[in-house]
């Protein structure tokens, strides 16, 4: 019997697992090892099932529910086509940039229209979700010893924006960004939301935050924004503020992180202009088409 030829390449991204580009008999496939959260294989697994055909993500080919450390669970996905969209936007033009930004804002719609009764993580494959415990800002970003005069402020303005806005729930992918999803570089077509670890049930608006975090295109972000205003989706105003209040958790877990890495370190910056203008923009550029 003739051996089969096999290799695999070692991906980036990823936080909780070990993701490769295996191929095995001519056919391209994503290999994800869950050795950080074993049992978090389950929980993408049903995710992926849950969202096929509504996002563009990929086909589950096989998974390993349960393993150990030295034989982790995993889940063996089709590799989806299309190149990563932070490094087409680098030489996108501006109909281009419009045209993603469009199809950006019709996934995010897509996301918010599917609810849950509250907030919190994903266990297992029937994803349960598991309350987040009631701790406000200002407890969070101590407990991560993220303290800085002024951030206070911030806090109650944020605080305040989404209590305004409704207490209602959705499907946060929590990493929704240009380095998590795939274009075909010939049509500006969205192919692929990838690496779905961090999701969660949680604010409509937090995934919108994450995108537009250190955006600074306004071509972009105004096919985004109004794309989401034109979904019919019923998403509260100031969106752009909204999204930054949102996205405040996830921003000061990641300036809590070690500056070496350049994003945390982005983070960290971030959070100290908010703490100096006493504002949620941080002196970031208005991206918004409503004035």
């Amino acid at each position: 019997m003739e051996a089969l030829e096999a290799s695999a390449v070692p991906l980036t991204g990823g936080y909780q697992g070990q993701t490769f580009a295996v191929t095995a008999g001519g056919e391209d496939a994503v290999l994800k090892l869950y050795v950080k959260d074993p049992d978090r294989a389950v929980v993408d697994a049903a995710l992926l099932q849950l969202v096929h055909g509504l996002l563009p993500v990929p086909r589950i080919l096989d998974l390993k529910r349960e393993g150990s450390w030295e034989d982790p669970p995993y889940l063996l996905m089709e590799r989806l086509p299309g190149v990563n969209l932070q490094v087409y936007l680098e030489t996108a033009g501006p109909d281009e940039r419009r045209k993603v930004g469009a199809q950006l804002g019709e996934l995010l719609a897509r996301l918010s229209g599917m609810p849950f009764l509250t907030a919190g993580m994903f266990r297992g494959g029937d994803l349960v979700v598991e309350p987040f415990g009631a701790v406000d800002l200002e407890e969070y970003a101590a407990g991560l010893g993220v303290v800085r005069e002024g951030l206070l402020q911030v806090f109650a303005q944020a605080e305040d924006l989404l209590d305004g806005a409704g207490n209602r729930f959705c499907l946060v992918h929590s990493d929704f960004n240009p380095k998590n999803l795939l274009v075909d570089p010939e049509t500006a077509r969205i192919t692929g939301l990838i690496d779905w670890e961090f999701s969660h049930a949680g604010s409509p608006y937090a995934d919108l935050g994450n995108l537009l975090r250190f955006e600074t295109d306004p071509v972009l972000a105004g096919a985004v924004l109004s794309a989401l205003r034109g979904s019919g989706v019923g998403l509260a105003e100031p969106l752009v503020e909204l999204g930054r209040a949102a996205d405040l958790w996830a921003l000061l877990d990641l300036a809590s992180r070690a500056v070496e890495n350049p994003i945390a370190a982005a983070a960290a910056a971030l959070i100290a202009r908010m703490a100096d203008t006493l504002t949620l923009s941080g002196d970031r550029p208005d991206l918004d088409v409503v004035h």
